[in-house]
């Protein structure tokens, strides 16, 4: 079962070195928008309601047309 899944991975990655490359590339690029989507939500759950999102609509007064 394992050497199943080494040759496959050998046959369809690691074989040539662009489709390597593009793997690596690829991943990597999907992490980085995982990881920034993930901690961004972790800080607007930890800091809800003291950020400038939160509490404009205290101190913008909308004008009114005469």
């Amino acid at each position: 079962m394992a050497g199943a899944i080494a040759s496959a991975l050998y046959q369809g990655l690691f074989r040539r070195n662009a489709v390597y490359l593009s793997a690596i590339f690829a991943s990597a690029f999907a992490f980085e928008i995982a990881f920034d989507s993930g901690s961004n939500r972790i800080w607007d759950t930890m800091n809800s309601g003291r950020q400038w999102k939160d509490i404009k609509h205290k101190f913008l007064v909308k004008e009114e047309d005469d």
